[in-house]
């Protein structure tokens, strides 16, 4: 679900399934031509149906990170704080362009980018993906 689709009166009764906020991270740098921005943005679109799809109904997606790259750590670190302050009981990182770590964003409860899943075999990294999101709602973190 995007952030757009929830409405003020729902929330109240949503945010208790909606319940995981997917911050997406294009990792931009301004250099790029027309076409490979295109094609950065359908790659990131392709990474996040590996969440979005199965977990309709419990993950929101906000807006994207678009420009920046290790330097935005920190505001995407206080981002994840800040969902979770806000009604958010976990936050998920996903980009196709930089490789976050956890020491990088503590705060994120999971990280999802190509370098750490199957990258070439998207049934594969979508099975991956959904089991440490489905181990992380389990444990309650990472």
């Amino acid at each position: 679900m995007k952030f757009s689709e929830v409405e003020p009166e729902t929330w109240e009764e949503l945010s208790p399934y909606l319940d995981t906020c997917l911050i997406p991270v294009t990792g931009l740098t301004g250099e790029e031509k027309p076409y490979e921005v295109t094609g950065a943005l359908e790659r990131l679109r392709d990474i996040m149906d590996w969440v979005e799809l199965p977990f309709q109904g419990r993950v929101v997606t906000y807006p994207s990170f678009q420009y920046g790259r290790e330097e935005i750590a920190e505001q995407i670190n206080s981002v994840c704080r800040q969902v979770k302050s806000s009604g958010f009981a976990f936050a998920i990182v996903i980009s196709e362009n930089v490789e976050f770590t956890s020491d990088v964003l503590p705060d994120a409860d999971l990280i999802i980018t190509p370098g750490r899943y199957s990258p070439n075999d998207n049934r594969a990294a979508t099975l991956e993906v959904k089991g440490q999101i489905q181990q992380m709602w389990q444990t309650g973190r990472k």
